[in-house]
Formats: C-alpha cells, structure tokens, sequence
C-alpha cells in the first residue's frame, strides 16, 4: 500500500529572492529538519508558484512583503503570525513565541513585523530582487 503523506502542519510561502528571508528560513529548515522530512512543516518558495495563494486573496507581492502560511485546517496567517507559529515548532524557540505572541505584545510585535517588512521590500525593490 502507498505511503500517504499528510498534510503539513504549516505550509510556509516566502521569497528566496530576498537574502535575508532565504537566509532566515534556511535557518529554520535546519532547526526543523526533523519536521520537514516528517512533513509536518513545509517551506515554499512563492516565486515558483506566484499563484500559490491567490484564493486565499494574497499577492505575489504580498507573500514577497510579508511571510504567510497557511495552516493544517487552511487558514491563512501573515507576517508576524507565521513567525510565532514557526517558533511554536521550532525545538528551544517555544519562548520567543510566548514573548512577542501573547496578547499584550502581539500588536507590537506585529506593528514592528510590519515595519521591517516593509523596509525590507522597498530595499530588495531598489537592489532588483524580482
């Protein structure tokens, strides 16, 4: 009988184009092998599939602003929300999550995500990552 694969956890989309969200999520696979060869986390790179969440109502250039995800039961999360869940299932980063995703610093947290991002986006615009 074929081996079923279930379906990830989380199903993290971001822009390998972007040094620093390639070299950030490269990290995290590497924390996560056991994870991602288990299939319980999966990271995607948008620009080989700029479609990819269209039916969820995001962009390529939102996916490459921003970090989305998407979870077990199809929900979408962006931004600062996908860091925390990343951090959830990353082995010693529970804490981080606990820190910048309870609910007095998650509005901060995610006002700062926003910010970086969009710092981030306008600098790989200029550099012509796209």
């Amino acid at each position: 009988m074929p081996e079923q694969r279930t379906k990830p956890l989380l199903t993290v989309w971001y822009n390998t184009r972007c040094p620093v969200c390639d070299a950030g999520i490269n990290r995290q696979k590497r924390r996560l092998i056991e994870a991602v060869k288990a299939g319980r986390i999966e990271f995607r790179d948008i620009n080989l599939e700029p479609a990819a969440l269209a039916g969820s109502g995001a962009s390529l250039e939102d996916i490459r602003r921003r970090l989305h995800a998407t979870d077990a039961d199809g929900r979408l999360l962006v931004g600062a929300d996908v860091a925390i869940a990343v951090w959830l299932t990353t082995p010693g980063e529970g804490w981080l999550a606990m820190v910048f995703g309870n609910p007095v610093a998650l509005p901060l947290t995610r006002f700062a995500y926003d910010r970086f991002a969009d710092l981030l986006y306008a600098w790989n615009r200029r550099k012509g990552r796209w």
